[in-house]
């Protein structure tokens, strides 16, 4: 673990600017970060080297034999790593007993190309095009690694007997784009292979949007929602890699899906995930929410979302199933108050339960 120079903070405003989509674009681009993470790790490819910044509570370079339990957050959209960090090691406080002081938090930040140049950053750490990470797309420098391949180095690692030789349980959490990441790359990822013999656990926090491997999409009236198959015709791009398994450009999803989709989502279903929705992350007009029509035909809020994906997915799997939906009442979109609640808490760190949904 290499140290790096303190940490940095800056405030400058936001450039305008517009993608398209098909759809409704958004009218800014986001602002560099205000703080860029204390630590980086090295990550070494055929293509060459690079670094990659990130938070953890301990040096995870050295034998931790006390760590049994290791909690990988991601961030959201603002890339905001400090909050993450913090909200984390709180509900490892908040869990109670031994909890914090037999676990290692890990906090990754997946700059985007305009904090590298805020920051005067060094050209070996890695940074993405702006909102592209989640869907597990390569790097725009230094070296063209897949977001996914930064995580299966995260778990590798924390995998090494050499440095947790107790490791039971690897927890990989994230809050609305790491939400999305984290749905996504329980799909297609490839941490049960690396870290063998160690449980993992997947928390999916309030994300704007789901993978759906078919072409169902939920039809609302009002709270109620029934299943249709969707057309190109309402939204040219809405079974497109993220949303669905069509046009999928990233290296690292192409070779995890050339078995077929329907094995990897059998194989998601039986896979340990906790999807975690506030009550009231029910703004459409939310400002981070996906507006795009793909988004769109997934419902009009998160909280909506996340319940009909919920409920599509278990229908498709009602025999073999190991998922669950918790409620955290009166929260909306907010990391802190969604990990650091009773069922954020219990998601995390397993001293307690949630009622399933």
């Amino acid at each position: 673990m290499k140290m790096k120079q303190p940490r940095i903070s800056l405030c400058l405003l936001f450039a305008l600017g517009f993608y398209a989509a098909g759809c409704p674009a958004r009218a800014q681009r986001e602002a560099p970060v205000e703080i860029v993470a204390s630590h980086t790790f090295g990550l070494k490819t055929a293509q060459g080297a690079a670094e990659m910044p990130f938070d953890v509570s301990l040096e995870w370079n050295q034998p931790q034999p006390q760590v049994v339990r290791a909690v990988v957050m991601f961030h959201g959209k603002g890339r905001d790593v400090d909050g993450y960090y913090k909200s984390t090691l709180r509900a490892a406080e908040g869990a109670g007993g031994d909890a914090a002081a037999t676990s290692i938090v890990v906090a990754p930040q997946f700059l985007n190309e305009e904090d590298a140049r805020a920051h005067h950053l060094p050209d070996g750490v890695l940074r993405w095009r702006e909102g592209t990470w989640e869907a597990g797309t390569e790097a725009a420098g230094p070296v063209g690694l897949s977001a996914y391949e930064v995580i299966d180095a995260i778990v590798a690692h924390l995998a090494d007997r050499k440095f947790f030789p107790n490791l039971k349980t690897i927890v990989l959490a994230g809050h609305s784009g790491g939400g999305q990441a984290m749905q996504r790359y329980a799909m297609v990822g490839r941490a049960e292979s690396v870290a063998a013999g160690i449980h993992l656990r997947y928390v999916v926090a309030n994300p704007s949007s789901y993978f759906y491997s078919g072409d169902e999409r939920p039809r609302f009236d009002g709270q109620k929602f029934q299943f249709e198959a969707a057309s190109e015709k309402e939204c040219r791009n809405f079974n497109h890699w993220k949303y669905g398994p069509l046009d999928v450009h990233e290296e690292y999803v192409q070779k995890s899906a050339a078995a077929g989709w329907q094995g990897l989502e059998d194989a998601y279903a039986r896979k340990d995930v906790v999807y975690l929705l506030g009550t009231a992350d029910v703004d459409p007009h939310e400002k981070d929410l996906d507006v795009s029509c793909a988004g769109e035909m997934e419902g009009p809020s998160r909280f909506l979302r996340g319940q009909a994906y919920y409920a599509w997915l278990h229908g498709r799997h009602a025999a073999e199933w190991n998922q669950r939906m918790w409620f955290v009442p009166g929260v909306a979109h907010s990391a802190g108050k969604m990990f650091t609640s009773e069922c954020g808490v219990a998601a995390l760190f397993e001293r307690s339960s949630c009622q399933d949904q």
